[in-house]
Protein backbone atom coordinates (compact mmCIF):
# COMPACT_ATOMS: atom_id res chain seq x y z
CA UNK A 1 0.00 0.00 0.00
CA UNK A 2 1.42 3.45 -0.87
CA UNK A 3 2.31 5.52 2.16
CA UNK A 4 -0.37 8.08 1.27
CA UNK A 5 -3.12 5.48 1.55
CA UNK A 6 -2.02 3.77 4.77
CA UNK A 7 -4.84 3.80 7.31
CA UNK A 8 -4.39 4.97 10.87
CA UNK A 9 -7.44 4.19 12.96
CA UNK A 10 -7.93 6.20 16.16
CA UNK A 11 -7.56 4.23 19.40
CA UNK A 12 -11.30 4.09 20.05
CA UNK A 13 -11.98 2.74 16.56
CA UNK A 14 -9.27 0.10 16.98
CA UNK A 15 -10.92 -0.99 20.22
CA UNK A 16 -14.28 -1.34 18.45
CA UNK A 17 -12.82 -3.33 15.57
CA UNK A 18 -10.94 -5.73 17.84
CA UNK A 19 -14.13 -6.27 19.85
CA UNK A 20 -15.98 -7.05 16.61
CA UNK A 21 -13.27 -9.53 15.60
CA UNK A 22 -13.57 -11.35 18.94
CA UNK A 23 -17.30 -12.06 18.56
CA UNK A 24 -17.93 -15.84 18.06
CA UNK A 25 -18.91 -17.16 14.65
CA UNK A 26 -22.51 -18.00 13.86
CA UNK A 27 -23.29 -21.56 15.09
CA UNK A 28 -24.08 -22.56 11.49
CA UNK A 29 -20.41 -21.94 10.65
CA UNK A 30 -19.14 -24.24 13.40
CA UNK A 31 -17.98 -27.78 12.66
CA UNK A 32 -16.67 -30.45 15.02
CA UNK A 33 -13.41 -32.39 14.81
CA UNK A 34 -12.62 -35.66 16.58
CA UNK A 35 -9.27 -35.31 18.36
CA UNK A 36 -9.16 -38.49 20.49
CA UNK A 37 -10.96 -41.85 20.48
CA UNK A 38 -11.40 -44.62 23.02
CA UNK A 39 -9.71 -48.00 22.55
CA UNK A 40 -11.25 -51.43 23.14
CA UNK A 41 -14.52 -49.91 24.18
CA UNK A 42 -18.02 -50.23 22.78
CA UNK A 43 -19.61 -48.05 21.71
CA UNK A 44 -16.60 -46.15 20.40
CA UNK A 45 -16.45 -42.65 21.80
CA UNK A 46 -14.50 -39.65 20.65
CA UNK A 47 -13.48 -36.31 22.05
CA UNK A 48 -14.68 -33.48 19.81
CA UNK A 49 -13.75 -29.81 19.63
CA UNK A 50 -15.36 -27.07 17.52
CA UNK A 51 -13.66 -25.26 14.69
CA UNK A 52 -14.60 -22.94 11.84
CA UNK A 53 -13.72 -23.25 8.17
CA UNK A 54 -11.22 -20.78 6.75
CA UNK A 55 -14.06 -19.12 4.83
CA UNK A 56 -15.70 -18.03 8.08
CA UNK A 57 -12.55 -16.09 8.92
CA UNK A 58 -12.30 -14.42 5.52
CA UNK A 59 -16.01 -13.56 5.59
CA UNK A 60 -15.56 -11.74 8.92
CA UNK A 61 -12.51 -9.85 7.66
CA UNK A 62 -14.30 -8.87 4.46
CA UNK A 63 -17.38 -7.72 6.38
CA UNK A 64 -15.37 -5.52 8.75
CA UNK A 65 -12.61 -4.24 6.49
CA UNK A 66 -13.72 -5.07 2.88
CA UNK A 67 -11.52 -7.33 0.71
CA UNK A 68 -9.21 -4.36 0.08
CA UNK A 69 -8.70 -3.72 3.80
CA UNK A 70 -6.54 -6.72 4.57
CA UNK A 71 -4.03 -9.02 2.93
CA UNK A 72 -2.00 -12.15 3.67
CA UNK A 73 1.14 -13.78 2.35
CA UNK A 74 2.57 -17.25 2.82
CA UNK A 75 6.04 -18.75 3.07
CA UNK A 76 6.32 -22.52 2.60
CA UNK A 77 9.07 -24.74 4.03
CA UNK A 78 9.62 -28.46 4.48
CA UNK A 79 11.32 -30.42 7.23
CA UNK A 80 12.29 -34.07 7.67
CA UNK A 81 13.50 -33.87 11.25
CA UNK A 82 10.40 -34.99 13.14
CA UNK A 83 9.31 -38.43 14.27
CA UNK A 84 5.69 -39.09 13.36
CA UNK A 85 5.12 -41.68 16.08
CA UNK A 86 7.04 -44.12 18.23
CA UNK A 87 6.65 -46.98 15.77
CA UNK A 88 7.29 -44.99 12.58
CA UNK A 89 10.34 -43.50 10.96
CA UNK A 90 11.00 -39.81 10.74
CA UNK A 91 8.66 -38.21 8.21
CA UNK A 92 8.70 -34.91 6.38
CA UNK A 93 6.39 -32.05 7.24
CA UNK A 94 5.16 -29.07 5.30
CA UNK A 95 5.52 -25.89 7.35
CA UNK A 96 3.71 -22.75 6.26
CA UNK A 97 4.02 -19.27 7.74
CA UNK A 98 1.19 -16.82 7.15
CA UNK A 99 1.60 -13.09 7.67
CA UNK A 100 -1.79 -11.41 8.02
CA UNK A 101 -1.99 -7.64 7.67
CA UNK A 102 -5.10 -5.62 8.49
CA UNK A 103 -4.56 -2.08 7.28
CA UNK A 104 -4.91 0.27 10.20
CA UNK A 105 -4.43 -2.47 12.83
CA UNK A 106 -1.07 -4.01 11.95
CA UNK A 107 0.37 -7.44 11.11
CA UNK A 108 0.69 -10.80 12.81
CA UNK A 109 2.27 -14.03 11.59
CA UNK A 110 1.78 -17.65 12.60
CA UNK A 111 2.85 -21.11 11.47
CA UNK A 112 0.83 -24.13 10.33
CA UNK A 113 2.04 -27.65 9.68
CA UNK A 114 0.94 -30.92 8.12
CA UNK A 115 2.55 -34.26 7.27
CA UNK A 116 3.93 -34.16 3.74
CA UNK A 117 2.35 -37.49 2.78
CA UNK A 118 -1.08 -35.86 3.04
CA UNK A 119 -2.27 -35.03 -0.48
CA UNK A 120 -3.64 -31.73 0.83
CA UNK A 121 -0.69 -30.92 3.10
CA UNK A 122 -0.05 -27.48 1.66
CA UNK A 123 -3.70 -26.43 1.80
CA UNK A 124 -4.15 -27.73 5.36
CA UNK A 125 -0.98 -26.05 6.63
CA UNK A 126 -1.92 -22.76 4.96
CA UNK A 127 -5.39 -22.79 6.53
CA UNK A 128 -3.96 -23.56 9.96
CA UNK A 129 -1.36 -20.79 9.69
CA UNK A 130 -3.97 -18.28 8.51
CA UNK A 131 -6.41 -19.08 11.32
CA UNK A 132 -3.66 -18.87 13.92
CA UNK A 133 -2.63 -15.47 12.58
CA UNK A 134 -6.28 -14.37 12.79
CA UNK A 135 -6.39 -15.49 16.41
CA UNK A 136 -3.59 -13.03 17.18
CA UNK A 137 -6.08 -10.27 16.31
CA UNK A 138 -8.79 -11.99 18.37
CA UNK A 139 -10.67 -13.56 15.46
CA UNK A 140 -11.56 -17.15 16.39
CA UNK A 141 -9.59 -16.83 19.63
CA UNK A 142 -12.55 -18.01 21.72
CA UNK A 143 -12.29 -21.49 20.16
CA UNK A 144 -9.07 -22.07 22.12
CA UNK A 145 -11.07 -22.25 25.36
CA UNK A 146 -12.74 -25.53 24.38
CA UNK A 147 -11.08 -28.58 25.94
CA UNK A 148 -13.14 -31.27 24.19
CA UNK A 149 -16.37 -33.16 24.88
CA UNK A 150 -16.82 -36.96 24.64
CA UNK A 151 -19.58 -38.23 22.32
CA UNK A 152 -20.52 -41.54 20.65
CA UNK A 153 -19.04 -42.19 17.21
CA UNK A 154 -20.46 -44.13 14.28
CA UNK A 155 -18.73 -46.95 12.39
CA UNK A 156 -16.71 -44.38 10.43
CA UNK A 157 -15.67 -42.65 13.65
CA UNK A 158 -17.83 -39.63 13.01
CA UNK A 159 -19.82 -37.97 15.84
CA UNK A 160 -23.37 -39.31 16.09
CA UNK A 161 -24.30 -36.03 17.76
CA UNK A 162 -22.46 -32.83 18.64
CA UNK A 163 -22.54 -30.80 21.87
CA UNK A 164 -24.63 -27.68 22.16
CA UNK A 165 -22.54 -24.54 22.25
CA UNK A 166 -22.43 -22.73 25.59
CA UNK A 167 -23.98 -19.29 25.72
CA UNK A 168 -20.60 -17.53 25.80
CA UNK A 169 -19.67 -19.24 22.50
CA UNK A 170 -22.58 -17.64 20.62
CA UNK A 171 -22.83 -14.12 19.23
CA UNK A 172 -25.83 -13.23 21.39
CA UNK A 173 -24.29 -14.52 24.60
CA UNK A 174 -20.93 -12.90 23.91
CA UNK A 175 -22.49 -9.50 23.25
CA UNK A 176 -24.41 -9.84 26.52
CA UNK A 177 -21.07 -10.13 28.29
CA UNK A 178 -20.88 -13.91 28.82
CA UNK A 179 -17.35 -15.33 28.88
CA UNK A 180 -15.81 -18.76 29.64
CA UNK A 181 -14.75 -19.09 33.28
CA UNK A 182 -11.09 -19.61 32.37
CA UNK A 183 -11.08 -16.41 30.28
CA UNK A 184 -11.74 -14.20 33.28
CA UNK A 185 -8.92 -15.88 35.19
CA UNK A 186 -6.31 -15.95 32.43
CA UNK A 187 -7.12 -12.70 30.61
CA UNK A 188 -5.19 -13.89 27.54
CA UNK A 189 -3.44 -11.48 25.24
CA UNK A 190 -3.93 -12.11 21.54
CA UNK A 191 -0.28 -11.69 20.71
CA UNK A 192 0.59 -14.85 22.64
CA UNK A 193 3.45 -12.90 24.16
CA UNK A 194 2.32 -12.26 27.72
CA UNK A 195 4.96 -11.32 30.27
CA UNK A 196 5.80 -13.68 33.10
CA UNK A 197 6.16 -12.84 36.78
CA UNK A 198 9.71 -11.53 36.25
CA UNK A 199 8.54 -9.09 33.57
CA UNK A 200 10.09 -11.03 30.68
CA UNK A 201 8.06 -12.49 27.86
CA UNK A 202 7.46 -16.20 28.41
CA UNK A 203 7.69 -16.68 24.65
CA UNK A 204 11.09 -14.97 24.63
CA UNK A 205 12.30 -17.27 27.40
CA UNK A 206 11.14 -20.28 25.39
CA UNK A 207 12.97 -18.99 22.31
CA UNK A 208 16.15 -18.54 24.35
CA UNK A 209 16.04 -22.23 25.32
CA UNK A 210 16.80 -23.39 21.76
CA UNK A 211 20.52 -22.71 22.22
CA UNK A 212 20.59 -24.46 25.60
CA UNK A 213 18.84 -27.72 24.66
CA UNK A 214 19.47 -27.92 20.92
CA UNK A 215 17.12 -27.58 17.98
CA UNK A 216 15.93 -31.21 17.94
CA UNK A 217 14.89 -31.26 21.60
CA UNK A 218 13.52 -27.70 21.32
CA UNK A 219 11.25 -28.48 18.36
CA UNK A 220 10.28 -31.85 19.79
CA UNK A 221 9.04 -30.32 23.05
CA UNK A 222 7.17 -27.56 21.23
CA UNK A 223 5.33 -30.20 19.21
CA UNK A 224 4.70 -32.75 21.96
CA UNK A 225 3.63 -30.28 24.66
CA UNK A 226 1.94 -27.49 22.68
CA UNK A 227 1.34 -28.97 19.23
CA UNK A 228 3.17 -26.13 17.43
CA UNK A 229 6.56 -25.52 15.83
CA UNK A 230 6.81 -21.85 16.76
CA UNK A 231 6.40 -20.63 20.37
CA UNK A 232 4.70 -17.47 19.11
CA UNK A 233 1.79 -19.67 18.04
CA UNK A 234 1.08 -20.62 21.68
CA UNK A 235 -1.72 -18.26 22.67
CA UNK A 236 -2.47 -19.73 26.10
CA UNK A 237 -0.05 -18.56 28.79
CA UNK A 238 -0.59 -21.70 30.86
CA UNK A 239 0.68 -23.78 27.94
CA UNK A 240 3.55 -21.34 27.38
CA UNK A 241 4.68 -21.86 30.97
CA UNK A 242 4.24 -25.63 30.67
CA UNK A 243 6.48 -25.70 27.59
CA UNK A 244 9.08 -23.54 29.35
CA UNK A 245 9.05 -25.84 32.40
CA UNK A 246 9.66 -28.91 30.22
CA UNK A 247 12.54 -27.17 28.45
CA UNK A 248 14.11 -26.05 31.72
CA UNK A 249 13.85 -29.63 33.02
CA UNK A 250 15.56 -30.87 29.85
CA UNK A 251 18.31 -28.28 30.31
CA UNK A 252 18.89 -29.46 33.89
CA UNK A 253 19.07 -33.03 32.65
CA UNK A 254 21.71 -32.08 30.08
CA UNK A 255 23.73 -30.29 32.76
CA UNK A 256 23.62 -33.32 35.05
CA UNK A 257 24.72 -35.56 32.18
CA UNK A 258 27.61 -33.21 31.37
CA UNK A 259 28.68 -33.23 35.02
CA UNK A 260 28.59 -37.02 35.13
CA UNK A 261 30.63 -37.32 31.93
CA UNK A 262 33.19 -34.88 33.35
CA UNK A 263 33.59 -36.98 36.49
CA UNK A 264 34.07 -40.15 34.47
CA UNK A 265 36.64 -38.44 32.25
CA UNK A 266 38.61 -37.11 35.25
CA UNK A 267 38.55 -40.55 36.87
CA UNK A 268 39.92 -42.18 33.72
CA UNK A 269 42.65 -39.57 33.38
CA UNK A 270 43.74 -39.68 37.04
CA UNK A 271 47.04 -41.61 37.82
CA UNK A 272 46.55 -45.18 39.01
CA UNK A 273 48.43 -46.79 41.93
CA UNK A 274 50.50 -49.70 40.68
CA UNK A 275 49.73 -53.03 42.35
CA UNK A 276 53.46 -53.63 42.75
CA UNK A 277 53.70 -50.59 44.99
CA UNK A 278 51.27 -52.06 47.48
CA UNK A 279 53.20 -53.62 50.43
Amino acid sequence: MPAATVLHFPAERIKELVAALEVPFDPTQIEWRVTNTTKNQQPVRGQVVPYADQRAYTDRLNALFTPAGWTRKYAIHTSANFERSKDQKIAAKVLVTCELTIFGLGSHSATGEEWADNDNAGTAAEAQAFKRACACFGLGRYLYYFTGTWVDLDERKRPKSVPQLAGWATRAGWLEGLRPTCASKEQPQHSGNRAGANGRSVVREIEDMEFSIGNRMYRGLLKSVAGVWNPKDILDQAIQEKVLAHMQAAERGFRRADTARGRVRRFRESPRISESAIP
